[in-house]
């Protein structure tokens, strides 16, 4: 019934244009006729109302051409935000910290809320791998062409000699399942195990074995969760995460079959495609998929992505609209 709900949501505005689009029409036949009448004052008043019909029709086909775009029912989800450091060593965890702080930002702006699931932090401050749960309106088409390797060109820290250093790390972002959309999983095919949680925690981290690691046995498809201090609590995130892992691993056969069908530009959302490159002694980002350059690199690591996720988004429109169009 959920499900019959948000269709009949997404469909009413292009029913309604389409009503309005076959009552013009019909207007648009009359005026026809009525300008080729022997009445010139008459025909007059049928050109004007055609114009006025034309301008009607031009406006109607631009609100109902992003509606009949192929929308992605997992738009309005929540979803799961995973960043693991790639090549270069503790750079590279560095720049997952710094890529997870920027959609930490972005989620502020948005007033989205977050809630890690596990992290494994490096030693100089940032992430071997963070996991993570953004829960708001319309998180994941607002974040779902952020999968991919993101690599980063500066000079660490630690570097002495001035170097330049290029290092890289991975972003998934997998849509949270809808519970009337879950997979079904046989409890037979995940093995439960659970173990003492590490880092920060105080005490009760080294007493009680809090922590969760579930892995579904047909996929091999492992999830951990330890920030909660509930073992219970952990097992029903982790369950979550699984479900929305398998469920990606589904929709990720079918958007590749897509992909190489359509040719799309922005990507397949594989993890080891490189997607985005930031360069700090130039202080330049450039997305490789659809050739944009910006030259505010500082603001778009405190958040401001805006404006790369808004051309994204246009770019993956304007291909729908060329597939409706041959």
């Amino acid at each position: 019934m959920v499900k019959l709900s948000k269709e009949y949501s997404r469909l009413g505005p292009v029913v309604k244009l389409f009503e309005e689009f076959r009552s013009l029409s019909d207007d648009k036949e009359a005026a026809l006729t009525l300008s080729e009448d022997e009445d010139e004052e008459l025909k007059i008043l049928a050109k004007e109302e055609l114009i006025d019909i034309e301008a009607q029709l031009k406006r109607i086909e631009e609100e109902i051409t992003p509606l009949l775009l192929s929308s992605d029912p997992r738009d309005e989800n929540n979803a799961f935000l995973e960043i693991r450091a790639g090549t270069g060593g503790d750079e590279a965890a560095i720049f997952a910290g710094d890529i997870f702080r920027m959609y930490a930002r972005f989620c502020e702006q948005k007033n989205w809320k977050i809630e890690i699931l596990n992290q494994n932090e490096s030693g100089q401050g940032g992430y071997k791998e963070i996991i993570a749960k953004v829960l708001g309106k319309g998180v994941f088409s607002q974040l779902k062409f952020e999968s991919g390797t993101h690599r980063v060109q500066r000079i660490p820290k630690t570097e002495s000699q001035g170097r330049i250093h290029t290092s890289a790390c991975t972003v998934a972002v997998i849509a949270e399942m809808d519970e009337i959309d879950e997979v079904e999983m046989n409890s037979s095919d995940i093995r439960v195990d659970t173990y003492r949680a590490s880092g920060a925690g105080g005490q009760h981290v080294n007493k009680t074995d809090s922590a969760v690691r579930l892995t579904h046995i047909p996929t091999n498809i492992v999830v951990e969760c330890q920030d909660g201090r509930s073992q219970h609590k952990n097992k029903a995130a982790a369950m979550t995460l699984l479900r929305a892992k398998i469920n990606d691993m589904e929709h990720e056969k079918v958007a590749k079959q897509q992909a190489e069908e359509r040719k799309m530009l922005i990507g397949s959302g594989d993890r080891s495609e490189r997607i985005r490159t930031y360069n700090f002694p130039q202080g330049r980002i450039t997305d490789h998929r659809i050739g944009l350059t910006l030259y505010n690199l500082l603001e778009v690591m405190e958040g401001n992505i805006s404006t790369l996720i808004d051309a994204l988004i246009q770019e993956n429109s304007a291909q729908q609209m060329s597939q409706l169009e041959n």
